[in-house]
């Protein structure tokens, strides 16, 4: 049995990341693209012919609904960069190494956080 460290991932590994990671930014999409039509047609709920007072709070929850639909889009946009990104680091063989320690990130971790570019060891040194 073999001690030594790998310094990176294979290309058999590579590629079952990249399927993992387009499967991600796909289904990534598709709730980005929820988000920005719920902004989009989050208009009119058909309270016109209400009274002011339910018109006023589905107004303001509306707006409250709008924010709230905007962060998500935010949040969604800068997942999917960050999985891209992964892409990149893939491609450039330099995907799965931690940037603090230089060591691979485990793989099980990668699963779960596949865009993840530190390892537990140097997640837990910024706390």
């Amino acid at each position: 049995m073999s001690t030594e460290i790998k310094e990176r991932y294979s290309d058999a590994d590579l590629a079952e990341f990249k399927t993992l990671i387009l499967g991600k930014i796909e289904k990534a999409q598709e709730q980005l693209d929820l988000y920005k039509s719920a902004y989009v047609n989050d208009g009119n709920n058909g309270t016109d012919d209400t009274s002011p007072t339910f018109k006023a709070f589905e107004e303001g929850s509306e707006t409250l609904s709008k924010e709230a639909n905007s962060q998500l889009a935010i949040r969604q946009e800068k997942f999917i960069r960050d999985l891209r990104n992964a892409l990149v680091r893939i491609e450039s063989k330099t995907y799965g190494i931690c940037r603090v320690t230089g060591k691979l990130i485990a793989k099980e971790r990668l699963k779960l956080v596949p865009h993840a570019t530190l390892s537990i060891e140097a997640k837990n040194l910024q706390r």
